[in-house]
């Protein structure tokens, strides 16, 4: 997909990678809107801020009538609570998925006739490497992120006959507020990693895999599990 003259809804857009993905594509020559919960707090020149909750279906609905125009839709909206999948609080698993899950299910079904019509486009999803691995400290996130890359390989076969390819990228820690208590060293840059997702989504790529530790362990996908400890 082209991206100069693109028109792209980025989630999630007011800070972390999904900032640096609105700043570098207003680089390349896109119209980006920059959506968020609070529109105002959308610092960034060259955008126009959205008003966008990926949780509120009618916050979803009215953004895609307002930007009418979309060619390329971003779902980087996302949460990490921390919740584990048996022990944690059950309100905060159902807050990651809601948002993680059912927030990039509504904006899809929302933006795919708006993309449609507009002559074609495409989907990208922001997952993780934790779509593929699912520590029981993280259970609840990594079933989020698992559910989400199910709905991108579903979704790109549903929506291929109406001309919006859709994607994903898999990345682990970036440097950004949701990773801020791991150490620099075994953080990427999110600035790297937005470039890769737009070279990715020019390039018509699938999946982009963003960083050695999630390269080595889409490698480990066919292992065979160790058995439980006695």
């Amino acid at each position: 997909m082209e991206l100069k003259n693109a028109v792209a809804v980025v989630t999630g857009a007011n800070r972390g990678l999904g900032r640096h993905l609105a700043a570098q594509l207003v680089e390349r020559g896109a119209k980006v809107y920059a959506a968020a919960r609070r529109p105002e707090t959308v610092d960034l020149p060259g955008v126009t801020p959205l008003r966008l909750d990926v949780t509120d279906e009618e916050s979803v609905r009215e953004a895609a009538r307002t930007a009418s125009d979309a060619t390329l839709l971003i779902n980087n909206a996302g949460i990490s609570t921390g919740a584990t999948l048996v022990g944690g609080d059950p309100g905060d698993v159902r807050r990651e998925m809601d948002t993680n899950f059912f927030g990039p299910l509504a904006t899809t079904r929302a933006f795919a006739p708006v993309i449609e019509g507009n002559g074609g486009g495409a989907v990208l999803n922001i997952l993780s490497v934790l779509s593929w691995y699912h520590p029981a400290g993280l259970g609840s996130y990594a079933a989020s992120k698992a559910a989400a890359w199910a709905l991108t390989g579903a979704s790109r076969e549903e929506l291929a006959p109406r001309g919006i390819t859709v994607s994903a990228l898999h990345v682990g820690y970036m440097d950004t507020d949701m990773a801020a208590d791991v150490p620099a060293g075994q953080k990427v840059s999110a600035s790297d990693v937005a470039a890769q997702t737009l070279d990715g989504i020019e390039a018509g790529l699938p999946e982009i895999v963003a960083d050695e530790i999630t390269r080595q362990v889409k490698q480990s996908l066919a292992t065979t599990p160790q058995p439980n400890a006695a």
